[in-house]
């Protein structure tokens, strides 16, 4: 094992460079799961429990307890949803 010396040298032998189908995967799964903890933190900060928030949102308890713990893709109109109309906040997006 070579030494490592950055995080992205790290990915890049556990997981492959940039553009692999196996990096791929990994990197949505931890956006996943970054959306999932972002989500929660928000939660918690309205103190809401997941049953009110999926209630307020027309959603499931279960589907939120899934995308908190990074085990569902969501999709962009649900985020905007979440957000928008649980915590009443907005989403900013940027593409880089």
């Amino acid at each position: 094992m070579k030494d490592i010396v950055t995080f992205d040298e790290h990915l890049d032998q556990r997981y492959g460079k940039i553009g692999t189908e196996k990096r791929t995967n990994f990197e949505i799964k931890a956006k996943s799961f970054a959306i999932g903890e972002i989500l929660r933190a928000a939660r918690k900060e309205s103190n809401m429990t997941q049953e009110e928030l999926a209630r307020k949102t027309g959603t499931q308890k279960s589907f939120i307890s899934r995308i908190e713990n990074g085990h569902s893709d969501i999709q962009l109109s649900t985020l905007y949803r979440l957000v928008e109309i649980g915590f009443g906040k907005r989403v900013n997006l940027t593409i880089g």
